[in-house]
């Protein structure tokens, strides 16, 4: 199934988007430090470069990522010109507090009561981007959800006398090209559930756990996952959660397990996990410009 999602406001809000990006100095990305590239669109990217823009990208829920992982790929954006990385968790007031400071660098004309520094904070759904603005006004201006596009309109708040901070709604862009980031996109929760199937995301989930978090999958669940593929996990785990269907003589319920999979990978139940590196990125990229037909099924 190729996996689209494209919610009719975010077409008004990528032109509001482009019409603040003139008068703001820094662009404050927000990704998803389990899945950086994946969650970074490419329209934002597009807009910046077009008004000559720097970032401050952020990866985001890093306590949820894997940690040598989130620096590779620290390593791998802060070689690009024009940008800051740095990975935190916006739940954190002390790391949230750190953005300002960051930013400030990137423009260091704007830095006075008469030419104050203006950033406005970008990125696709779920990604954190209302937390971030709340932690840095200490008090609550955009409604945080556990569902994607929750925030449909721009907000723009004073910090202090010298800095502006401009929220932008959740942006997805209308085609996502690689199926793999369609499936990324899906198990963090960045797309809503509406244009998805759980139990193939699940399955996509178990698979990459298998490969490369097989301990803290068994650890989790209490498996043993040899020999296993993603969706004898998912049966597996519909067994030891009690997931069956009445009256279906003990049949598993494989979309309630494939729910338990998802929400507590989600909520970091598994421990740090990330879905791409910087090496699984290039190979998928190396593999889709030889064969075209695997971008999207």
């Amino acid at each position: 199934m190729s996996i689209q999602w494209f919610p009719g406001h975010m077409t008004s809000a990528r032109k509001k988007a482009a019409e603040t990006m003139e008068f703001i100095d820094v662009v404050i990305e927000v990704l998803d430090a389990r899945a950086p590239e994946a969650s970074r669109n490419p329209m934002i990217r597009e807009l910046r470069e077009h008004r000559k823009r720097p970032c401050l990208m952020i990866l985001n829920k890093a306590d949820l990522a894997d940690p040598a992982i989130t620096q590779a790929w620290l390593d791998f954006y802060n070689k690009k010109l024009g940008v800051k990385a740095v990975a935190l968790s916006c739940k954190s007031a002390s790391e949230a507090a750190k953005v300002p400071k960051l930013c400030q660098p990137l423009a260091p004309h704007r830095d006075s009561n008469f030419k104050p520094l203006r950033m406005m904070i970008m990125g696709i759904p779920n990604v954190g981007k209302s937390t971030l603005m709340n932690m840095l006004l200490k008090r609550r201006v955009a409604n945080v959800g556990d569902e994607p596009a929750v925030t449909k309109s721009q907000q723009c708040h004073s910090l202090n006398e010298r800095m502006t901070l401009t929220d932008s709604p959740g942006l997805m862009w209308p085609k996502i090209e690689h199926h793999s980031d369609g499936l990324m996109l899906a198990a963090i929760h960045a797309i809503g559930r509406n244009a998805v199937i759980e139990e193939e995301i699940a399955e996509y989930l178990a698979t990459v756990l298998l490969a490369r978090y097989p301990a803290q999958l068994a650890e989790r669940f209490k498996l043993d996952t040899a020999n296993m593929d993603g969706v004898g996990v998912i049966e597996a785990v519909a067994q030891k959660r009690g997931c069956l269907l009445k009256g279906r003589g003990g049949e598993a319920d494989l979309e309630k397990a494939s729910m338990i999979l998802l929400t507590e990978y989600r909520a970091g139940k598994l421990g740090r996990i990330s879905l791409e590196t910087p090496e699984s990125r290039a190979t998928m990229l190396l593999r889709s410009q030889n064969n075209p037909s695997t971008q999207s099924k």
